[in-house]
């Protein structure tokens, strides 16, 4: 590969030196700026900023301009059809707008990056900077130590506090780090090596696009970096008279974080942004919304929030009719029995499996250690085993033999089994002797059994019952289906949870409660829950309390929360790995960024032994002889329990050491500041690779620098890279040394076979080892199989979640015009439209006036405009048209009528003694429904009702878009699950999910436009009498009940997402699906014409059974044998 990079570098070019090519220059004239702002006083230099705001507000003014008569021109525009062309011209005019200030900030890069450089150097050189105090000057002393007032001056003192970290201002930016900037501000990914100062790089861009006044958001993983950083660069920026706030500080929904967007800098987590833009989707008020429109992001970090981050969901839930019910305490015994009796028949098979093989049985010895591999692929005595000479060749022999034809011969292997496990996508599947095992337990030999609906429909129906004997019966079964579906399911995350699933590597068990631990840096991740059940199943196995089930209100992922901002940008040490990701999914370039001194640091290449054992005594003596040669050392493990395991052996050693991991994440700060000192141990979860940065001494960079061990090869290349950039910052002296074992499981489940078909024609004995850089490329390709392969799951799972995305966008674009009210007119317009279409289409198609004319009636409560004759006669369009203007027409006067009703009532409250109230509560009825609507009493007896009104459509539309999206996102939750099954029909479940869920999609806005428009035609106020009326409380500033969480999906389970199966315990891969439904008629082909009827009409058809079985799986029809 690397011949192949060299040719195409010869021909097309380095890609690394044609982006410098077209920055260099631009940084040439920032340096030439930098240099003529030494002579200008500090007055002067701050006076640039406004003057930098100047020069965009006079490119804007024609345009602003513009917009602004538009919307004076929309105050006196009655006609629908022209207030949607004005509203067109305003959102083209905006567009417009964003073009030239993208046009005006390219070309003021230079002079404006020059005036931050330059302001950084004032504050090196400095202890104070005295200018004249402007207004913002003198708010910010108030609560700010290092502003001070002095008469008509202010005096800027460089030092100041960082989050509880006292600093003096000590850096200038140097000229990678105005690249850096420069990409920033071109909306790119900037990857720049550990200690070349991301943080002072972003502080560029930020100043140059907040003199827009349209925010500008820095997104960082956690909130102690959102608050240390916002504190520690803020001076910088509030020095130009720019606000700084961090969203982090302030309570969600208050005031403060209201205040907080409205900065012209705002610092925050991904998590915060996120959620607040779902709740600014839940606000019920224009005044409770906090976050603007997404203009420009720096996201901190950006491969873990847009790579590792990105596939999870963020939800805001709350409680669910019975959510607490479930089968998890019950299902235990018989789960955790059986693996305890597979593990234990196992233990003996692997025993007779090595004695065969020892006697020359290599057929039976095959066979055997292939049922163990099968049953308990991670037993540990197994995986020892296998690292012995020639014995894992054995077992792929074998595993070749047996998965040829189809997986013919696999269920020999199976047969004595009584589950399989599929460690590479993470699935367990029950055998018949397992379903049997727990089903002996029961009267009910079905238990564990789903019944096929449609043949089971079709018994019910051929027994000539009553029809309410008959409906009953299949109430049954639908209801027996839907108890053993959820039972099946439930089993089989218990599985899950007792063989894929372990303590202290995948998550750690504290205060009572499963916490996940983040597999790339090892932190805890509070709050966030494996999805699908699977974090009730592991609650129940650990024994702690098991949290009921919610139901989500909203929710969006990461990656498309972040692809909404305008510009977007991102910097981190590791991208360039994942660079085909970032552009394919988000369009963002990756550019590399030089290092300011060139890299000392040594990188060796990796120690390769055979077994676990070996590698960790070899990493012990290593580190113990590092250690006494006064050399820092940072081992980076992959989980808590090996981070535990080597602490044991150092003390056995008797070597001081510090742990850092899940377990004693607080401590993290206090560890990483000794982590630098001579002699100085350090075992860290990945947890050191993010934010942190360790400093050394003249005697450590003596000694040779900090040196970092790997215990293990990462799946993903760039958590490697993070951990060795720990070393060797800013050209210090430092070494990396990875230690691989065969049983390690990257090596076990993608590392190449030659590795360990090397070891054993080297006939390398034990503690030998290997090292050589054609190994070191063999591990590296199989990371890149593994990296290949996570791309791939996630750009599936962005299909799924991009049929949610555009759902969600057109509800709460519509929701959006309802809260600000300004379009509102228009989408009613657009809805009755529609509505009027629908009915019409419908019932013209099938020539049904009857229905017709009772749609409009139920609807609308106004009778047909045109008889059953004309309905015949006239086209389509014409009806159309027709019912739209007669509709129209009489909706104008219905809400004249009830703004003309409701004045009097409003009247007489606003004008009685002793009014206090600002905002009122009106009931409305539709006849069926009551809902209450809030205004503003005072507009709404000025504008004579007409306000009320206005807010009365508001109101009612936000009330049943809420009620119709949270019941269709459960819909598509239980779509996700159900569409799996599909997999055992060699259908893609994708295609079925996209088609299904634009079905639901289109059948929910339906009924909701039918919905919101038959309350506004028909409600009005039950009477007219001011007992009615109430005073309005304040709303609470938070959703009451409300959970803001982070769904966890893993790799693995991604990997399984086409064999996930609600419905029985299938496996995956291209192995024999063992399903626990039974065939009671034969196979029928695709293109096979049946004869199916309708289980509630009794209509037949005959159609191709690819046609039929959508329609049979929905269980409106059944096949008329």
């Amino acid at each position: 590969m690397s011949l192949l990079n060299s040719v195409l570098k010869v021909f097309v070019g380095d890609k690394t030196k044609k982006d410098l090519s077209k920055i260099l220059p631009i940084v040439d004239q920032i340096n030439k700026h930098f240099v003529s702002y030494k002579d200008i006083s500090n007055d002067e230099l701050r006076e640039k900023t406004q003057s930098f705001k100047n020069i965009l507000s006079d490119q804007l003014k024609e345009v602003n301009k513009q917009i602004a008569a538009l919307k004076k021109e929309l105050e006196n525009i009655e006609d629908i059809d022209q207030k949607e062309n004005v509203y067109q011209q305003i959102d083209d005019l905006t567009k417009e707008s964003e073009k030239i200030i993208a046009g005006v900030l390219s070309e003021i890069l230079p002079e404006a990056f020059a005036v931050v450089k330059e302001t950084a150097r004032r504050f090196v050189e400095n202890t104070k900077l005295t200018v004249k105090a402007s207004e913002f000057d003198r708010i910010l002393s108030q609560k700010s130590s290092y502003v001070q007032l002095e008469g008509d001056n202010a005096l800027w003192s460089n030092a100041w506090d960082a989050a509880g970290k006292p600093i003096v201002w000590d850096m200038v930016h140097y000229d990678v780090q105005l690249i850096g900037g420069i990409v920033l501000h071109q909306g790119k990914i900037a990857e720049m090596h550990t200690g070349e100062g991301k943080t002072l790089v972003a502080t560029l861009p930020v100043y140059l696009n907040a003199l827009t006044g349209k925010g500008v958001h820095l997104v960082t993983v956690n909130d102690y970096l959102a608050k240390r950083d916002s504190a520690w660069m803020g001076p910088i920026f509030e020095f130009h008279g720019l606000s700084v706030d961090c969203i982090d500080y302030h309570k969600p929904n208050s005031p403060e974080r209201r205040k907080a967007y409205l900065a012209d800098i705002t610092y925050g987590t991904n998590n915060e942004f996120g959620f607040d833009y779902l709740r600014d989707n839940m606000a019920h008020g224009a005044d409770d919304l906090v976050q603007p429109k997404h203009h420009y992001a720096i996201v901190d970090e950006v491969d873990s929030v847009l790579i590792d981050d990105a596939r999870t969901p963020l939800i805001i839930s709350g409680p669910t009719p019975e959510g607490d019910r479930h089968e998890f305490d019950v299902l235990k015994p018989k789960v955790s029995g059986l693996v305890a009796q597979q593990r234990s028949y196992l233990t003996g098979v692997l025993a007779e499996a090595k004695k065969k093989i020892s006697e020359g049985d290599t057929k039976e010895g095959g066979f055997l250690l292939l049922r163990v591999f099968r049953g308990l692929p991670k037993n540990k005595s197994l995986i020892k085993y296998l690292s012995q000479e020639g014995v894992k060749q054995l077992l792929q022999k074998t595993e070749n033999f047996y998965m040829q034809d189809n997986n013919r011969e696999m269920p020999k292997v199976d047969a004595a089994l009584l589950f399989t496990i599929d460690e590479k996508t993470n699935q367990i599947e029950l055998t018949d002797k397992g379903i049997e095992s727990l089903s002996t337990e029961s009267e009910d030999k079905n238990f564990f059994v789903l019944p096929d609906i449609g043949i089971e429909i079709a018994k019910i129906e051929n027994q000539s019952l009553e029809p309410k004997e008959e409906a009953e019966l299949k109430e049954k079964l639908f209801k027996d289906f839907s108890i053993k579906g959820e039972r099946i399911h439930s089993m089989n995350q218990l599985f899950k949870a007792y063989t894929l699933f372990e303590k202290d590597v995948e998550y750690v068990v504290m205060e009572n409660k499963v916490m996940i631990v983040d597999e790339q840096t090892g932190r805890i991740m509070e709050g966030r829950r494996y999805s699908d059940g699977l974090h009730q199943a592991i609650e129940a196995k650990e024994n702690v309390k098991i949290e009921a089930a919610t139901q989500t209100f909203a929710t969006i992922t990461l990656q498309n929360y972040f692809r909404m901002y305008e510009k977007l940008a991102g910097m981190t040490g590791t991208a360039i790995t994942e660079a085909g990701e970032f552009w394919e999914i988000y369009e963002l370039d990756v550019i590399e960024i030089p290092t300011n001194r060139p890299i000392a640091r040594k990188d060796r290449d990796d120690l390769i032994y055979k077994t676990k054992r070996e590698k960790y005594n070899a990493v012990i003596e290593e580190v113990t002889a590092l250690s006494k040669a006064g050399r820092p050392v940072l081992i980076g493990t992959t989980s808590v329990e090996i981070s535990e395991l080597l602490s044991k052996m150092l003390n056995i050693r008797k070597v001081h050491h510090n742990v850092l991991n899940a377990k004693l994440h607080k401590k993290e700060a206090d560890i990483v500041a000794e982590a630098g000192n001579p002699g100085i141990v350090t075992i860290a979860t990945n947890m050191a690779g993010r934010g942190t940065d360790i400093k050394l001494s003249d005697e450590v960079k003596a000694a040779g620098g900090l040196a970092i061990i790997g215990t293990e090869r990462h799946d993903s290349r760039r958590v490697d890279r993070q951990l060795r950039g720990r070393s060797g910052r800013q050209g210090d002296p430092g070494s990396s040394q990875f230690y691989v074992s065969l049983e390690d499981n990257l090596m076990r489940l993608f590392g190449s076979d030659r590795v360990a078909k090397v070891m054993d024609r080297m006939g390398l004995e034990e503690g030998e080892v290997i090292q050589h850089s054609m190994m070191t490329k063999s591990i590296e390709r199989a990371q890149k199989k593994v990296e290949e392969n996570n791309f791939g799951i996630r750009k599936r799972l962005l299909e799924y979640d991009d049929v949610m995305n555009a759902q969600r966008e057109v509800i709460y674009k519509r929701r959006k015009h309802a809260l600000s009210g300004e379009r509102i007119k228009l989408d009613i317009a657009n809805i009755l439209y529609d509505t009027c279409e629908d009915i019409v289409t419908t019932n013209k198609a099938s020539s049904d006036f009857k229905n017709f004319e009772f749609e409009i009636i139920s609807n609308f409560s106004i009778t047909a405009p045109i008889d059953e004759e004309a309905f015949k006669e006239i086209s389509e369009n014409e009806i159309i048209n027709q019912l739209y203007d007669e509709l129209t027409a009489h909706y104008n006067e219905k809400i004249a009528a009830n703004a003309a009703m409701a004045f009097p009532v409003i009247k007489d409250v606003y004008e009685r003694p002793g009014n206090t109230f600002e905002r009122i509560v009106v009931p409305f009825t539709d006849g069926v429904k009551t809902l209450k609507v809030v205004t503003n009493l005072q507009k709404a007896y000025e504008s004579e009702g007409k306000h009320l009104v206005q807010d009365f459509e508001r109101n009612i539309t936000l009330a049943l878009i809420d009620e119709a999206w949270k019941t269709h996102l459960r819909k598509m939750d239980e779509l996700k699950q159900s569409v799996q099954l599909a997999v055992h029909e060699q259908k893609d479940p994708l295609l079925i999910y996209k088609f299904e869920a634009f079905e639901l999609f289109k059948a929910m806005i339906n009924s909701l436009n039918k919905e919101v428009l038959s309350f506004l035609f028909k409600g009005s106020l039950p009477s007219q009498s001011d007992d009615q009326i109430q005073e309005a409380r304040k709303r609470p500033t938070g959703p009451k009940n409300y959970r803001t969480s982070k769904d966890e999906v893993l790799n693995t389970d991604e990997m399984a997402m086409r064999n996930r199966n609600v419905g029985a315990n299938a496996g995956g891969g291209e192995r024999k699906m063992v399903e626990t439904i039974v065939r009671e008629r034969p196979k029928i082909g695709r293109n096979e014409k049946v004869v199916i009827r309708n289980v509630s009409t009794g209509e037949t058809k005959t159609v191709k059974f690819k046609q039929a079985e959508p329609l049979i799986n929905k269980g409106e029809w059944v096949i008329n044998n």
